[in-house]
């Protein structure tokens, strides 16, 4: 019997490679002789450097960057196990990690550090690059990103812009000719789910700003500094990013990547089952178990479970969900071959102590749940034996 346990983060109490840990602890307890093979996974947001860099038996490089509210910040990047592909995770340099929930502002966030963390890796010599842009505390339209690349965004004084997706309304110029020319020798890979446009109702601003710290005042601000900035980058590039599927993502960093990067969008869970080499594992699996923190109608998107789970139907194989919480509209994860969505959660409790206990929590639930399905498993072969004789 074999069992492919393959989950992502719980986000706020295990890592990836912990929740695998504890699946298999579980898994073993209800099932002593079966094969395990784990593979913690990612889908584009924090944790993908982590997952793909141990995946590939690949390295960290530290170093140290400019955050969000452009203080120092320690950041890292990841070389694969090809010793060519860097990782690079937006929310390493920019993430909403990196800064308190009372200092959230995308008015002055910056994506400086995550082209700081472009350049460390040019500078060392890479040109295949991975991009993971999900957790990102920033709306400037990756304007920081290009600026620590070279790019020269000025003002009316020719002056350049200070950080923040709030300056982006003072744009009045861009000069490319300082533009790192490395970049234009590269190809850039970025992971993420997000297909919205820059701006509008669906936009980077409107959908995603609040979370960042944006009232209804700054998200109306916001969304016309990004058609300002939308305007100044069609004139250098001709590139029309105002309803450009996916220029929205991270604040508008996919947009500047579109625009100025020779680059290609995927889904990242989509990234990461490829470089982890899933589906080479797959054959001659009887269940495959993914997870994460949440899950709810938004896993269907593009989440880890779901990517996992449609990986997994391809070969006609069942996938089991198990959950720090279940919310809303898990009905149709049904027909992308998932089996049941478990929680952990097995008795009424503080979020704290679930935190606390989320490792044991999650074994012991894993333990009962694969008792169930292999119990059932095991009546069903007796029933269809029964009616064949």
């Amino acid at each position: 019997m074999k069992i492919v346990i393959a989950p992502d983060s719980f986000k706020g109490s295990l890592s990836a490679i912990e929740a695998a840990e504890a699946m298999n602890r579980g898994v073993k307890r209800a099932v002593p002789d079966a094969e395990t093979v784990l593979l913690p996974v990612a889908d584009g947001g924090e944790g993908t450097l982590e997952t793909l860099v141990a995946a590939t038996g690949g390295i960290r490089k530290s170093v140290t960057v400019t955050g969000p509210l452009g203080n120092k910040a320690a950041a890292e990047y990841g070389i694969l196990g090809d010793n060519e592909t860097c990782v690079i995770e937006m929310a390493s340099a920019s993430g909403l990690a990196l800064v308190s929930q009372k200092e959230l502002n995308p008015l002055i966030t910056t994506t400086f550090g995550t082209g700081e963390l472009i350049k460390h890796a040019l500078d060392d010599g890479y040109r295949s690059f991975i991009l993971a842009v999900g957790g990102s505390a920033t709306n400037d339209g990756g304007a920081g990103m290009l600026q620590a690349l070279g790019l020269k965004i000025l003002d009316q004084q020719n002056q350049e812009l200070s950080f923040g997706g709030g300056e982006l309304a003072r744009v009045r110029k861009i000069d490319i000719s300082g533009f790192d020319q490395r970049v234009k020798q590269s190809k850039f890979l970025i992971a993420s789910d997000v297909q919205n446009p820059l701006i509008g109702p669906d936009g980077a601003s409107s959908v995603f700003g609040p979370q960042k710290g944006a009232t209804p005042e700054d998200v109306t601000l916001l969304d016309k500094c990004l058609s300002h900035w939308a305007d100044k980058v069609e004139e250098v590039t001709s590139i029309h990013l105002h309803d450009r599927p996916g220029a929205g993502a991270a604040g508008g960093i996919g947009g500047a990547f579109q625009a100025f990067f020779p680059s290609e969008m995927k889904r990242g869970i989509d990234v990461v089952i490829q470089y982890t080499g899933l589906f080479k594992l797959l054959p001659n699996t009887d269940l495959v178990i993914s997870g994460e923190g949440q899950v709810d109608f938004q896993t269907a998107s593009g989440k880890t479970p779901m990517g996992v789970a449609q990986a997994a139907k391809s070969l006609e194989i069942p996938t089991i969900i198990m959950a720090g919480s279940v919310g809303t509209g898990i009905e149709v994860l049904y027909q992308f071959g998932i089996v049941s969505v478990n929680s952990i959660i097995n008795q009424p409790m503080k979020l704290s102590d679930a935190i606390e206990n989320a490792s044991l929590l999650l074994e012991r639930s894993t333990e009962q749940v694969v008792r169930t399905y292999f119990h059932s498993q095991i009546i069903k072969k007796q029933e269809v034996l029964q009616y064949e004789n």
